[in-house]
C-alpha cells in the first residue's frame, strides 16, 4: 500500500500545473457522471396511472395518492405518474373508492339517499345517473378524451298532446383535435339510444370540441351509408372465396404460384311473394241445415147450436180443441200441407304460400385464376419452360369450380370460371417486420441493465483518461553545466546562461525528472573522465 501511494505522489510530482489541473477536472467530470448515473438508475421508472382528468379528478386522485404515501408525478397537467411496481394496486384501491369518477356523478347517487324525496327530484336524480355512466363509457373509447352527455326524457302526463314530446340527446366530445371515424360516432349513437328507454338513434347528436357536428353527414348521407354497407358485404364475401381458392390451390402449384379474383354479384332486393291455391275438387262439408215444416187447416158447416145445447155436451171432451156436436150437423173438413228445407255448405280445399326474400343473397359468382408456368431445371443451371397439358389444367379449373359453388352449363361460353398459365414476375421476399412484442422486450432488458450502464460509462471515462495520461510524455528540458572558467570571448548574447544555486532549485521545482536526469548524466561522465 505504501508503494502504491509512493508511486501515486510520485506521479503527481511530475506533472505539471497544467496537468494537475486538468486531472484534478477530469476526477471531478467523472465522479459528478457517476454520481448522476447512479442517482438516475436508482431512480423509480414511472408509470402513467390516469390521463386527460379534469381538475376535481386530479384532486381527488392526488389527495387519495398522498394518503397512502405514494410518490406520484404530475405531466402535462392532467396525467399523473406513479412508480411501475404500484400502478396496478393503486389502481385497485382508487377504484375502491370511485375515484376517478370521471368529473360526473353515476348510479352511486342513490346510495345516498334521504327522506322525504320528492318524485321530481327523483327523476332528476336518475337522468343525472345515465348521464354520468354514459360520460364513462364514452370515454374508454379510442380517441375520446373527455365526454360530456345531455339528455331530455318527456314528463309522463294525464293529458294527451297534439304534438307529442320524443326523447333526444346529445353528446359533446373532446378528441384532442384529431378526427373521430364514422365507426366511433355511430357507436356513440346506438349506446346512447339503447340506454334510454323510447330513444332513437336518429334523435342523438353528437358534436367535437370544435363545434362541428359529427351526426350531420350520417343523416344527410343515409343513401350512401347503405350502399356503403352493400359493397363491405359485397368485399367480405368476395374475399372469402378468393381465399379459398387461392389456399387450395397453393397446396398443389405452390403459395406464390397462383393468383385468383373473384366477383361476386349480390342480390340487395328484399320481395315478398304470396301465392293462393284453390282446389274446386277437394270439397269438404263445412256445415249441413234441415228443416221440417207442417201446416193444418180445419174447416167446419153447420146451424147454429140450441140454448144449452153446449151444456149438453160429454165433459171428456170439452177443452180447447174439442168441437161442440150438434145434432143432425154434417161432419167438418180438415187439410194438411208439409215442407222440408235442406242447406249444404262446401269448404273449397285452399293453400296460401308466402316467400320473404331478404337482401344478400348471391345472384352470379365469377372467378379469373392464373396460375404460374413451370420451369425445368437443366444440369446446367438452365431453365426451360415445361408448360401443363390442357387436361391438368381442365383438372384444376374443376377444382375451383366446386370449391366456390357455381352452376355451370354445357356451354363453353356460359363458364364462369377461367383458369389460365401465365409467366409470374419475380418478387422479392420482403423483410421480416418487427414483432409486436419486440419493442416491449427491449424496454424490459433496458430496465435490467440500466443500473449497470453508470458502471460501465464510468470505467469507460477512466480508461480513456489512463490512455490519455501514458500516451503524455515530460518534455525534455536540457541543462548544461558550465565550467566556470569560461574566457570572456566565449561569452556572448547567446551563451548559455550559467548554473547558479538558485536556477538549479527552480529547475529542480518545475523537472524533477529531467534535473535528476541531468545530474546522473554528469556525475557519470565526471567519473569516467576521472578514469
Amino acid at each position: 500500500m505504501n508503494a502504491f501511494a509512493k508511486q501515486i505522489l510520485k506521479f503527481w510530482n511530475e506533472l505539471g500545473v497544467n496537468q494537475r489541473v486538468s486531472l484534478i477536472l477530469a476526477t471531478v467530470l467523472v465522479v459528478a457522471a457517476m454520481a448522476a448515473m447512479l442517482v438516475w438508475s436508482g431512480r423509480p421508472q414511472l408509470v402513467l396511472l390516469y390521463g386527460g382528468m379534469d381538475g376535481k379528478d386530479m384532486s381527488d386522485v392526488a389527495h387519495a395518492l398522498e394518503e397512502q404515501a405514494v410518490s406520484y408525478e404530475i405531466r402535462n397537467g392532467n396525467s399523473i405518474y406513479v412508480p411501475k411496481d404500484s400502478v396496478y394496486k393503486v389502481r385497485m384501491e382508487l377504484a375502491s373508492k370511485g375515484v376517478p369518477s370521471g368529473g360526473s356523478i353515476g348510479y352511486e347517487i342513490f346510495d345516498r339517499t334521504g327522506f322525504g324525496v320528492s318524485d321530481f327530484v327523483q327523476r332528476t336524480n336518475y337522468t343525472r345517473a345515465i348521464q354520468g355512466e354514459l360520460q364513462r363509457t364514452i370515454t374508454q373509447l379510442r380517441g375520446v378524451r373527455t365526454a360530456r352527455v345531455m339528455i331530455v326524457l318527456p314528463q309522463n302526463r294525464l293529458t294527451v298532446s297534439e304534438k307529442p314530446v320524443k326523447a333526444t340527446a346529445s353528446v359533446m366530445v373532446d378528441t384532442g383535435g384529431k378526427q373521430l371515424e364514422q365507426e366511433a360516432v355511430n357507436s356513440i349513437r346506438f349506446l346512447v339510444a339503447n340506454s334510454v328507454e323510447g330513444l332513437d338513434a336518429n334523435d342523438v347528436v353528437v358534436v367535437d370540441a370544435a363545434g362541428r357536428e359529427l351526426t350531420a353527414d350520417l343523416a344527410q348521407d343515409a343513401t350512401v351509408g347503405a350502399a356503403s354497407g352493400q359493397f363491405k358485404f359485397r368485399k367480405k364475401m368476395e374475399d372469402y372465396f378468393t381465399g379459398k381458392v387461392e389456399t387450395m390451390l397453393a397446396r398443389v402449384v405452390g403459395p406464390q404460384n397462383v393468383v385468383a379474383r373473384v366477383s361476386v354479384d349480390v342480390d340487395n332486393q328484399a320481395s315478398t311473394l304470396v301465392e293462393d291455391k284453390y282446389d274446386p275438387n277437394g270439397q269438404v262439408v263445412r256445415s249441413q241445415t234441415q228443416s221440417d215444416e207442417i201446416d193444418r187447416n180445419s174447416e167446419t158447416k153447420g146451424t147454429t147450436p140450441a140454448p144449452g145445447a153446449a151444456a149438453n155436451a160429454n165433459p171428456g171432451q170439452q177443452g180447447a180443441d174439442a168441437a161442440p156436436v150438434v145434432a143432425g150437423e154434417p161432419p167438418r173438413s180438415t187439410s194438411e200441407q208439409s215442407r222440408k228445407n235442406k242447406s249444404v255448405n262446401y269448404e273449397i280445399n285452399h293453400s296460401r304460400v308466402e316467400t320473404v326474400k331478404s337482401p344478400g343473397g348471391i345472384s352470379r359468382v365469377t372467378a379469373a385464376v392464373f396460375v404460374a408456368r413451370r420451369y425445368n431445371t437443366a444440369a446446367d443451371g438452365t431453365e426451360t419452360p415445361a408448360p401443363r397439358s390442357p387436361e391438368e389444367l381442365e383438372q384444376l379449373r374443376t377444382m375451383v369450380v366446386r370449391a366456390i359453388g357455381v352452376d355451370e352449363g354445357a356451354d363453353p361460353a356460359t363458364r364462369f370460371v377461367t383458369l389460365t398459365e401465365a409467366d409470374f414476375a419475380p418478387v422479392e421476399n420482403p423483410a421480416e417486420a418487427m414483432k409486436p412484442d419486440t419493442v416491449q422486450q427491449l424496454l424490459y432488458w433496458f430496465d435490467l441493465s440500466k443500473s449497470f450502464i453508470a458502471v460501465g460509462f464510468a470505467a469507460v471515462l477512466f480508461l480513456i483518461f489512463l490512455r490519455l495520461l501514458k500516451k503524455h510524455k515530460p518534455e525534455p528540458y536540457s541543462i548544461e553545466i558550465m565550467d566556470e572558467q569560461v574566457s570572456d570571448s566565449a561569452k556572448g548574447p547567446e551563451a548559455a546562461p550559467r548554473l547558479t544555486p538558485e536556477l538549479l532549485n527552480e529547475l529542480i521545482r518545475e523537472k524533477p525528472e529531467n534535473v535528476s536526469t541531468a545530474l546522473r548524466n554528469w556525475a557519470l561522465e565526471a567519473g569516467q573522465n576521472k578514469k
